[in-house]
Order: C-alpha cells, then structure tokens, then sequence
C-alpha cells in the first residue's frame, strides 16, 4: 500500500495527470469510474486565486465521490504561494500538488512552473512556503531539469523531500522536450533506487497502453503511474491497465455504445457544473478523442460540433447510437 500523509493508495496506484482545460469535475468523474486512484484539478495559478479570478475558482470545485483528490497551484512567488495554499486547504482536498513542470510559455515566462528548474534554490523556497502554510500533505510534480545539460531531478528529489514533501511525479522529460520526443524513465529509476528516498515516486509521460504500463513497472520499480494525454477521450485505459497487470488479458475495447455513453454523460456533467453554452462549446474538443478510428464518423462529429441546442445535441447521440448499433470495433 502507498500513503501520502492520511491516504491510502493501492499497490502501483494508476494516477490521473493534472491537465489543463481538461482534467475539470466532468473529465475526472469518468477517470474515476474508469479506475483512477487520485486525480488532480487543472493546476490553478497562485495568483489568479488571490485575485480571486472566478476561472481560477471555479477550479477549486472537488466532490466528495473523486476522493482522494488533490489541487494543483503554481506560482513564482513565496507569498502568493503559501496564500493560495491556504485557500485551497478551505475546500478540503485531500492534498496540494505543486506544479513545477508545465513547460508552455505563459507560465514560464512568469518565473513559474518549469521555469523554477533553473533555480531550485527558488523551488525549495517556493515549497517551503507551502508546506508551512497547510495541514495538508504537499506533493510536488516537476520534470527532469530544463535541458538535456541541466538535469537536476536528483537534487530536486532530495532536497524536497528534505523540506517535507510527501510524494514526488516526474514527467520524464526536459523543459526544452515540451512534449516531443521520448521520455526517459532511467532518471526516475535513479531518484527511486535513492537509498536517501523514502517517499512515494510516480512516473509520467508516454503510457498509453496496458502493455507499455507493465513494461515501465517492472523495468523502473517505480511506486506509481500518472497517466495523462492518453485518458483524453479514453479513460478505459485505468481499468485496462489494472486488468492487464492482474490477469495478462487485454480487455475488450470499449463499444460504440461505451463510447457514445462516456461522451454524452461528459457533456451533460459537463453543462451542468459550467452552464449550458460554456459545457457545449468546451466539450466539442473531445469528440474526435471518444469516436477516434471510428470509419464514418466525420460527419457525425461535425454535427456536434455546431449544434447548439441541449435537447438537439441529446437526439444527435441517440440518432448516432442508432446508425452505429450494429457497429463491431476492430
């Protein structure tokens, strides 16, 4: 079993990345349906909570069947950080995450997220700040360094757990990598194999099938897996992966009817927690992920995409259910 402070993970829990404009209360119910073992909020700027910025708030909105469920914040600056940190301990989560490893440039350009790599003297003062100001557990998710000549995770592992952080996810990339090119795992086995570590590490970055998620576990020994982009339309890949690791079976892919259920439960969850417009606009970017490799569907697909009307987009899936009922997936 996997504690982080109070909570309790199985053996190699299967964790849900933190993803921005994707990972909101919709998103993760499924995740969590579908056998995820903790799930983050979109990470949320320090500032943008002190503001009080009602996107920034509105990230803040947990439920108690998610549990346990972290939130995620990020920031520059020591006291914003430790601030933002105690208004999120208000809506009791069950963890803070820090995020040091988002590497788009808005972010970095203010000092934060994978911008403090190239100062951990900063990212210590940072997590400090916030380890001191919350009863909570504080977790940390960061990369392996900024570039390729800057890899500093050993460092980064030790003296955070040395300030008392609780756990550790490394998405096993550099900044310069964004998202491209091939992660390497062998960083993380080395922070894990660390006799000086003692707590939970968690492996991020290219898991995208059942077999690639046995492969990593044996190989690296790690205590976890975060999955991110691969449960993007796709959160049957949690119990996949589980049943994989327990039996040696592949499961069945999920159905034209899975599919169509999954997508239209997101999209009624989804209107119901952002209001009507905002939840049928902002779930059109997830349809070509639920019916990808689906022969036909592009037509179907443009139809939900450009329907406004609630009631209207419902009888669209149903008429789809229809056309697709004696659909088999290869």
């Amino acid at each position: 079993m996997i504690k982080i402070g109070k909570i309790e993970l199985p053996e190699h829990p299967l964790l849900l990345a933190p993803m921005e404009d994707v990972s909101d209360p919709p998103f993760r119910r499924l995740c969590k349906m579908h056998g995820a073992d903790l799930m983050y909020s979109e990470f949320i700027s320090s500032e943008g909570l002190i503001r009080d910025a009602i996107k920034s708030r509105m990230k803040l909105d947990i439920f108690d069947y998610e549990r346990p469920v972290g939130i995620q914040i990020f920031g520059g600056d020591e006291e914003a950080m430790a601030l933002s940190a105690k208004i999120v301990e208000t809506v009791q989560p069950d963890l803070v995450d820090i995020n040091f490893g988002c590497p788009v440039k808005k972010v970095v350009s203010k000092g934060a997220g994978a911008g403090v790599l190239k100062d951990i003297d900063l990212m210590v003062r940072l997590t400090k700040a916030v380890i001191k100001s919350t009863h909570l557990p504080v977790t940390v998710k960061t990369r392996l360094g900024w570039d390729e000549d800057s890899i500093n995770i050993d460092e980064v592992a030790e003296r955070l757990q040395d300030i008392g952080i609780q756990a550790l996810t490394v998405h096993a990339r550099t900044r310069a990598q964004m998202y491209k090119g091939h992660s390497d795992w062998t960083h993380i086995e080395r922070i894990k194999n660390n006799p000086r570590i003692k707590i939970p590490i968690f492996g991020n970055g290219d898991i995208d099938s059942p077999q690639k998620a046995l492969e990593y576990k044996e190989r690296f020994g790690l205590d976890g897996i975060m999955i991110g982009r691969s449960a993007i339309g796709y959160p049957w890949i949690f119990n996949e992966i589980k049943h994989y690791m327990k039996t040696g079976e592949i499961l069945a892919p999920p159905t034209m009817e899975d599919r169509l259920e999954a997508a239209k439960n997101h999209l009624i969850w989804s209107m119901e927690w952002k209001g009507e417009r905002l939840g049928i606009v902002e779930m059109r970017r997830h349809y070509t992920n639920y019916f990808k490799g689906i022969h036909g569907f592009k037509a179907h697909r443009q139809r939900l995409v450009t329907e406004d009307d609630p009631q209207l987009l419902l009888q669209i899936f149903d008429e789809i259910q229809e056309f697709y009922k004696d659909y088999v997936m290869e």
